[in-house]
């Protein structure tokens, strides 16, 4: 399957899960609550990056267009319309990155909807950490979850070395007005934000494989704790994680 289909199959498949959650109101705000729920826990768990001008950029991006309970219709729209010229317009490279982040993004509405699934089964609780624990250690899927941290850490990896690539930057601010008159506006910015975000991140030495390897250290730890640990405990320490992100 070439880059094109790739992405087409599993914006398809993120629109079938929309679907289902569509004809299904409580299904559909069980999905919004955990989405809410994890992108104020990512706010809470790097707090001390956000406030550090150095790291500041690169966490909101993170936040905003992977941790966010956002809607991401329109650039998904976007993205399967310019599927079938990407592999004219951008360096393979760039190709390969878009085709992972379409399935960075299926893996992720996958896992949210299962884990809204069993949401709505669970009886709310205070900030609702341990409702989250018992939902996340239900869904389990284990094996899924490393593999989208490990995408995760090399979307940022890539968007670094894009920073490196003679000519791409210019290729983005020439793409800029076109993008827009065809629609694409969406997906430009994403771009054109990544590779600015990470381009400035990237002058100062070391910067970010110590981001990469904070991120990469604090998920996996509090994924090992949730599944793993003890629930009560994790729980807690969830509620006061979620305590520095109001």
């Amino acid at each position: 399957m070439d880059a094109a289909d790739t992405i087409r199959h599993s914006l398809a498949d993120v629109t079938a899960l929309r679907v289902q959650q569509q004809a299904d109101p409580s299904l559909a705000q069980a999905v919004l609550a955990v989405k809410q729920w994890q992108s104020r826990r990512f706010a809470g768990t790097y707090a001390d990056l956000m406030a550090d001008p150095l790291y500041q950029g690169a966490t909101r991006f993170f936040l905003e267009e992977l941790y966010s309970p956002g809607d991401y219709s329109e650039r998904d729209t976007q993205f399967g319309r310019i599927a079938g010229t990407l592999q004219t317009v951008f360096p393979q490279a760039v190709v390969q990155t878009a085709t992972d982040l379409a399935l960075l993004h299926m893996q992720t509405e996958r896992l949210d909807h299962a884990m809204g699934l069993a949401w709505v089964h669970l009886p709310p609780t205070p900030a609702d950490a341990a409702r989250y624990v018992a939902a996340w250690r239900g869904v389990g899927e284990r094996a899924e979850r490393e593999q989208q941290l490990a995408s995760v850490m090399k979307l940022g990896q890539d968007l670094t070395r894009f920073t490196r690539m003679p000519g791409l930057r210019m290729m983005l601010r020439m793409m800029r007005k076109p993008a827009q008159a065809a629609g694409l506006g969406a997906l430009q910015h994403f771009l054109e934000t990544g590779f600015d975000t990470f381009g400035e991140m990237a002058r100062r030495r070391g910067a970010v494989e110590h981001f990469l390897s904070t991120v990469h250290e604090r998920e996996a730890t509090l994924m090992q704790a949730l599944f793993d640990g003890d629930p009560v405990a994790c729980g807690t320490q969830l509620e006061a994680t979620l305590g520095l992100a109001r």
